[in-house]
């Protein structure tokens, strides 16, 4: 599929892996071959399992590009914030194997998904963004909103608590975790059982059950877009 994302299909689902070498920052490339990759997924016809490399699920946006401020920036994070929308909304099942740190944009689309399914190991999953001194986009918040529980709403997004995968369980960031052997195969058992639902109904059910959710993430992408505009 790309340098940093491959694409598998098998028994009609989609295996998309994301393996930069490094920590699969979401860098402009990275989400253009995500993005591809769900196109291609979408031509299939197939449900979808997202993951990462070991230990490494996604460390979030490029940091360089996004403090550099300017266009790429801007872009970066329309662009990201657009595909976790995408994931709200896509037409077959997503599943996302979380294989390990998961961080920012990366917890982000974790929210963005049908199933989450977490490794368990020493990783750290949540938003960042205050501890590194920046102010949470409107649309992360959206997004957290929508699935944390509210117990863990507040210490997440203003208090940028990060969890283990015990700890995201708790929060919401993840449904169900699993030693890290058992990872990849119990991502293709949930996403062959979601697969067996009837595909109309599924879809169209989501979208009901997101519908504020997602007329909120939509006027907030709008919004953050606009904002990085008037400072760049």
């Amino acid at each position: 599929m790309g340098e940093a994302v491959s694409y598998e299909l098998g028994d009609g689902i989609a295996s998309i892996s994301m393996d930069d070498g490094k920590v699969n920052a979401l860098s402009l490339g990275m989400l253009a071959e995500l993005d591809a990759a769900l196109d291609q997924a979408g031509d299939d016809g197939a449900a979808v399992v997202i993951t990462g490399r070991s230990g490494v699920f996604s460390a979030g946006f490029d940091l360089k590009v996004l403090r550099s401020g300017g266009e790429a920036a801007r872009t970066m994070l329309r662009q990201g914030f657009e595909l976790a929308e995408r994931l709200l909304c896509f037409p077959a099942p997503v599943v996302v194997a979380c294989s390990g740190h998961a961080l920012a944009m990366a917890s982000f689309l974790l929210l963005s998904a049908d199933y989450r399914i977490g490794a368990d190991g020493p990783f750290k999953i949540g938003p960042n963004e205050v501890a590194i001194g920046m102010v949470m986009p409107l649309t992360a918040v959206e997004l957290c909103r929508q699935r944390l529980t509210p117990a863990h709403f507040n210490r997440a997004v203003a208090n940028a608590e990060i969890y283990g995968p015990a700890g995201a369980l708790e929060a919401g960031f993840l449904d169900r975790v699993v030693p890290a052997g058992d990872l990849a195969g119990t991502a293709l058992e949930v996403a062959g059982a979601l697969a067996a639902l009837d595909r109309q109904a599924h879809a169209a059910t989501k979208l009901r059950v997101r519908d504020q959710a997602l007329a909120a993430i939509r006027a907030a992408i709008a919004a953050d877009d606009a904002a990085m505009a008037a400072s760049s």
